[in-house]
């Protein structure tokens, strides 16, 4: 818009500067001078008046009263076009009335054409001053870094303001939008669970609701008694250790161990071990998972085979030495932590009844605890002789040596899987190679050291499976190899271990276990050592991760109401139409490839808001699946055991079935959103249908570029590296032809090459690049913005598209200032280095920079230079979708 003309008063003021004080001479700088006006009209009045003379001093006057009165309204108009008042016409009527003499009273109304300055854009339209906007536009200015060049900085300009407003707090390796939506989310959570109240008001009659919020506050309040939790001490970890060891050494009533013999025994209490640690949900050599059979039917639920997580969050950890060293002391606090508090307990029984293994617990309940494990002989089954931990020697380790050598042979040991793993890369990115279908019969030979059978009778699964389907076909041989070189008490400290690691945080803070899981944690994440967050907030967080359906039905209650779920719809529908259209344009897809992507899009299943489970989202149906879970008022640790067996039963009851199409992989509550392949649906539960992502009272230009962007980046999932690997029924099949195939490939490519460029600060005075094959699918879901971009100028109505106070951009420039506010994150470089190694995600930066960078779009909306960094020339952007 063109600046506002100065007021009169200012432009009176250079018509009464004083020459002489500026020098005395003209502009030319002469020494002469013209007679000024005051020396003409002196001249004038010491002349005698002739009758001329006074008709034209009155005609004067009349001319410049009227040109005073013209300049004011000219001036006037003019604030009002600033102020919003607009001024939609050029002529203006003047009633004037002007004395120029005693002897003569003149009286004139003169229409005269007064000539407006026209602006440089559309006038300006009156904007939205209720409070909700103006707190709307207050938020979006407060986060803004207008010192950033927009096209070259886009992510700092948009975020700025709110990174600078927001430090990262001491106990948080990252923290962003999408974790301070989290926060607010849990916040509602926390009302419901700490009001006496809520269930009273709004639930006085079901007892299904009033089970759930008993199980959903005794979970809680088990949480938030932080004194009770110290008091009692490493006991639940102890009781869990011990299950474990007692199940690895043959205690248990499914086999009997006088009629096996040694490897037998070995392999019949490895598989009791393991099965135990996985219907708990703790990983352990290997993972089992129930999902379709995708290249046979999408919808029978079938069992893969894969590699489980590491101690460490990826496999380039185990080759840092400071890692390793810092791995190896926490394993060794571990052992020893446990092996003290087992010789202190000599004497008393176990407590398996609190954990509820089905079948074992009352075998265990009469077996004394041993002093400290491993018992001497070992293995139990017998010795090889060696020196190295498993004869009966005259003088044995004490129980600090043997955790020292122990710790480091399971971190050796780890290592060895971690190298057998198949690298993430390959694991998320290509169905094609993970998909390895094998009898079932195969494993158990290839894998002779699990028992399968018995495996899965711990779980009692509806359908017993003949098939199986490994995603990597080396790692069952590997581990296969390194079991039968690992000596017996390694395995049982690894599987001891890996119980600690997972469950140590359940416990009291002030426990050598949770300290040394804790000191672990804060190296891999940057936290500041000893700085403990919000107790309430890890409590919410903790209920909604054990018992989300039930939290996330008083969540929609409390949040969802209205149009949300049919608005936020709408804006999923209206960029599938988009899309749509778009696919006739884009120059590397056919015709036919082009009408099956349209038909895909067509068959996607939207699910928006919360999950129907099983049938309805009642009560009833809610207190059902969660019937098995015991909940005590002071046993937090067994609650979350109870909780994470719950989920496991409830898996496996899948196995062999159709999948159930009202399934969700996420709360109702969860800040997130998903594409599920073999489902061919995408998934937006109410958690993330929040502002800042989204409001139903919104102007579009911002609901579409949040809200819009996490839609269009689910959408384009289904067309993705791996996406576009699976028909619109879900099974995986290439059905893009060959040319088209090609061309994408060409797209991918670059995408790759574009994001391996990137990199982050490994806090060490290095770089570490951003793997762009691990991320490739997901930097190509960000490609979709421009599909939210396209509905929204689709539907685009001004009516509806009212304007903030104070923000001085346009449309179009909003909607990517809401793309690219979503992302704001502070993070510390070791939360960013380990991102970088496990995240299928790019780094926040990149996915607004790297993503408007091949949006042509954008560089329009900002009028970016062609040397701008974020607009490229158009052969070196990467772009799918035009």
């Amino acid at each position: 818009m063109a600046e506002p003309r100065a007021s009169t008063d200012q432009e009176t003021a250079p018509l009464l500067r004083d020459p002489e004080a500026e020098g005395g001479q003209d502009y030319d700088g002469s020494e002469e001078r013209d007679p000024t006006f005051l020396d003409r009209v002196t001249s004038v009045v010491q002349e005698p008046l002739t009758p001329l003379t006074k008709v034209l001093l009155v005609i004067a006057l009349v001319f410049l009263l009227l040109s005073s009165v013209f300049i004011g309204l000219f001036a006037g108009a003019q604030h009002k076009l600033k102020e919003g008042g607009g001024g939609g016409g050029n002529r203006v009527t003047v009633t004037a009335t002007t004395t120029a003499t005693a002897t003569s009273t003149d009286v004139s109304t003169t229409t005269v054409s007064v000539p407006l300055p026209a602006p440089t854009g559309p006038p300006e339209e009156k904007a939205c001053f209720s409070s909700d906007c103006i707190l709307l536009s207050a938020n979006i200015l407060s986060s803004l870094d207008t010192s950033y060049d927009p096209c070259e900085n886009f992510y700092d300009f948009a975020n700025g303001g709110w990174l600078a407003n927001h430090p990262l707090p001491a106990d948080k390796g990252n923290f962003g939008i999408f974790n301070a939506l989290a926060q607010s989310n849990q916040q509602v959570i926390r009302q419901i669970l700490e009001s006496s109240e809520y269930s009273a008001i709004l639930y006085p009659e079901e007892s299904a609701d009033k089970t759930l919020l008993k199980k959903l506050r005794g979970l809680y309040q088990s949480c938030m008694n932080e004194d009770q939790l110290n008091d009692i001490g490493p006991t639940p970890l102890i009781r869990l250790v011990e299950t474990v060891q007692a199940l690895y050494r043959g205690k248990t009533t499914i086999v009997d161990a006088a009629a096996k013999d040694d490897a037998e025994k070995e392999r019949d209490g490895l598989t009791a071990a393991i099965a135990f640690l996985h219907s708990r949900g703790i990983d352990a050599l290997f993972d089992f998972s129930i999902d379709g059979d995708v290249a046979v039917d999408p919808n029978f639920m079938t069992l893969w085979f894969s590699q489980p997580k590491l101690g460490l969050p990826a496999k380039e950890y185990y080759n840092e030495e400071s890692i390793r060293e810092l791995y190896n002391d926490v394993l060794e606090r571990l052992l020893v932590t446990i092996a003290e508090e087992q010789e202190y307990s000599e004497g008393s029984s176990l407590s398996g009844a609190s954990i509820g293994d089905r079948g074992v617990s009352e075998l265990l309940l009469s077996e004394d605890k041993y002093k400290w494990w491993p018992p001497w002989p070992w293995p139990p089954w017998g010795g090889d002789g060696d020196d190295d931990g498993g004869d009966d020697d005259e003088d044995p380790e004490d129980k600090y040596e043997r955790a020292h050598r122990l710790a480091k042979a399971v971190v050796d040991f780890e290592w060895k899987l971690a190298n057998a793993s198949l690298d993430l890369d390959i694991l998320y990115q290509d169905p094609y190679a993970t998909y390895n279908p094998v009898p079932l019969s195969n494993l158990t030979k290839t894998l002779p050291q699990i028992c399968f059978e018995e495996y899965f009778a711990t779980f009692t699964p509806r359908n017993f499976p003949e098939r199986v389907i490994v995603t990597y076909p080396a790692y069952p041989v590997s581990l296969s190899d390194i079991l039968n070189n690992t000596k017996s008490d390694v395995l049982e400290a690894y599987l001891v271990t890996r119980a600690a690691l997972a469950t140590a945080s359940h416990l009291g803070m002030q426990t050598e276990a949770w300290q040394a899981v804790r000191s672990l944690d804060e190296e891999l994440k940057g936290i500041k050592k000893g700085a403990v967050g919000d107790r309430s907030e890890y409590c919410a967080s903790q209920v909604e991760n054990a018992l989300g359906y039930a939290s996330g039905r008083y969540f929609v209650n409390e949040t969802f109401g209205g149009e949300s779920r049919e608005k936020g719809t709408q804006v999923i529908q209206d960029i599938i139409e988009a899309f749509k259209k778009s696919l006739s344009e884009i120059e590397w897809m056919d015709e036919e490839s082009a009408k099956a992507a349209a038909e895909k899009a067509d068959a996607l299943r939207i699910k928006v808001g919360f999950p129907l489970y099983p049938d309805t989202l009642s009560a009833a149906s809610v207190a059902a699946y969660y019937s098995r879970v015991k909940i005590s008022d002071d046993a937090f640790f067994d609650n979350l055991l109870s909780a994470d067996a719950n989920e496991e039963y409830w898996k496996w009851q899948k196995l062999g079935k159709q999948r159930n199409p009202n399934d969700w992989e996420m709360y109702a509550s969860t800040v997130n959103a998903y594409y599920n392949p073999p489902g061919n649906e995408i998934v937006f539960p109410a958690g993330i249908l929040q502002p800042p992502f989204f409001s139903e009272k919104w102007p579009a230009y911002l609901a579409y570029g949040a809200f819009g962007m996490v839609a269009a980046h689910e959408l384009t999932h289904a067309f993705d590296s791996s996406g576009r690997l699976y028909n619109q029924d879900g099974k995986l099949e290439e059905w893009w032809t060959n040319t088209t195939s090609a061309g994408f490939q060409v797209k991918q490519d670059c995408i790759v090459k574009q994001y391996s460029a990137y990199t982050v600060d490994d806090g060490k005075g290095g770089k570490i690049h951003v793997n762009g094959n691990l991320t490739a699918g997901e930097n190509i879901g960000d490609t979709g913005i421009i599909q939210a971009y396209r509905a929204w100028q689709a539907q685009y109505d001004s009516s509806k598209e009212y304007l903030l106070p104070g923000l001085n951009y346009t449309r179009e420039q909003l909607f990517f200032i809401a793309f690219g506010q979503v992302w704001a994150q502070n993070i510390k470089p070791a939360s960013a280095v380990q991102r970088v190694r496990t995240d299928p995600h790019s780094p926040n930066q990149y996915r607004v920079d790297g993503t408007v960078s091949n949006v042509p779009e954008f560089a329009e909306a900002f009028n970016c230079s062609a040397r701008a960094k974020l607009n490229p020339p158009r052969a070196k952007q990467c772009i799918l979708w035009s």
